[in-house]
C-alpha cells in the first residue's frame, strides 16, 4: 500500500503541476508511472489519467475563470470541433500502417517547456481584445480541427497543443490560454475516461482515487499561483515544470 501511496503521489504531483501550470493532460506523467511502478496494464493507465484529468482540469479552468482568465464562448466552439475531428483523425489513423507515436507528446513536453523559457508569451489581453469575435470564432473552428485531427491521428494529449496553438497561432496571453485550454480538457477528457472505463472495465479503486486526490491538489496549487503570478515568473515557471516533466518522462520510457 505504502508503494502504491508514493507513486500516486507522485505522479498526481506532476500531472497536477501540469495541468495547473500549462493545461497538459495527465496521461503524459501517470500513464508512464502507473504502468513502470505498478503493473496497471496500458489502456487502464490511460483511462485512469484521462479520469484525473477531468476534475483537475475543472477546478484549474474555475480558477482562472474567476480571474477572468477564460475564454469560454470560443472555447465551447473549440471544444466541438476537437471532439469531432479526434474521431475523424482516430478513423484515419486506422487506415494507414500503425507506428509508435507514444513519445511525440512526451517530446513536445520537452520542447513546449524549453519555448516558454527561451521565448515567453508576453502578449496582453489589450491585444487579444482587438481580434473581431467573428474572426476569432472561425480562428477557433479551424484550429479546433487541426488539434482533434492530429490528436486522434497520433494519439497525443490535447493540452498542450491547444496551448501552442492557442498562444502561437490565435494570440492569447498565456493565462487566457491555459485557462481555456484547462476548460476544454474538462470534457474531452470526461469523454475519453468514461469510454476506456465502459470498455476496459473499471480500474484498481485505491490506485484510482489516490491519483484524482492527488492530481486534483496539485492542480489547485498550481492554478492559483499560476493567476497571481507575473507574466515572466509564469512562463519560467511553466517552462521549467513541462522541461522537467519530459525528461523524466522520456527517461522513464527508455527505461522500459
Amino acid at each position: 500500500m505504502l508503494k502504491i501511496l508514493l507513486v500516486t503521489f507522485l505522479a498526481g504531483m506532476g500531472a497536477g503541476l501540469g495541468t495547473g501550470f500549462a493545461g497538459m493532460s495527465a496521461a503524459a506523467v501517470i500513464s508512464p508511472l502507473l504502468i513502470a511502478f505498478l503493473g496497471v496494464k496500458p489502456y487502464m493507465a490511460v483511462g485512469i489519467a484521462l479520469s484525473s484529468d477531468v476534475l483537475a482540469s475543472a477546478v484549474s479552468a474555475y480558477t482562472y475563470g474567476k480571474n477572468k482568465n477564460l475564454d469560454i464562448r470560443n472555447g465551447l466552439i473549440m471544444m466541438v470541433t476537437v471532439l469531432l475531428f479526434t474521431v475523424v483523425g482516430s478513423y484515419v489513423a486506422s487506415l494507414v500502417p500503425s507506428q509508435t507515436m507514444g513519445g511525440f507528446s512526451v517530446f513536445m513536453t520537452f520542447l513546449l517547456g524549453v519555448k516558454f523559457i527561451v521565448r515567453p508569451v508576453m502578449t496582453t489581453k489589450e491585444s487579444m481584445a482587438a481580434v473581431s469575435k467573428e474572426k476569432r470564432a472561425k480562428q477557433s473552428i479551424l484550429c479546433g480541427m487541426l488539434i482533434g485531427f492530429i490528436c486522434g491521428f497520433i494519439g497525443a494529449g490535447g493540452g498542450l497543443m491547444m496551448l501552442l496553438i492557442l498562444t502561437s497561432v490565435l494570440g492569447y496571453e498565456l493565462k487566457t490560454a491555459v485557462g481555456t485550454s484547462v476548460f476544454i480538457m474538462t470534457f474531452t477528457a470526461f469523454t475519453g475516461a468514461v469510454s476506456h472505463f465502459a470498455i476496459g472495465g473499471m480500474p484498481n479503486i485505491a490506485v484510482w482515487i489516490l491519483c484524482i486526490v492527488f492530481t486534483l491538489l496539485w492542480a489547485r496549487i498550481a492554478a492559483v499561483f499560476a493567476n497571481k503570478a507575473t507574466p515572466k515568473t509564469l512562463n519560467r515557471a511553466t517552462g521549467v515544470i513541462l522541461v522537467v516533466l519530459g525528461i523524466v518522462v522520456m527517461a522513464f520510457s527508455i527505461l522500459n
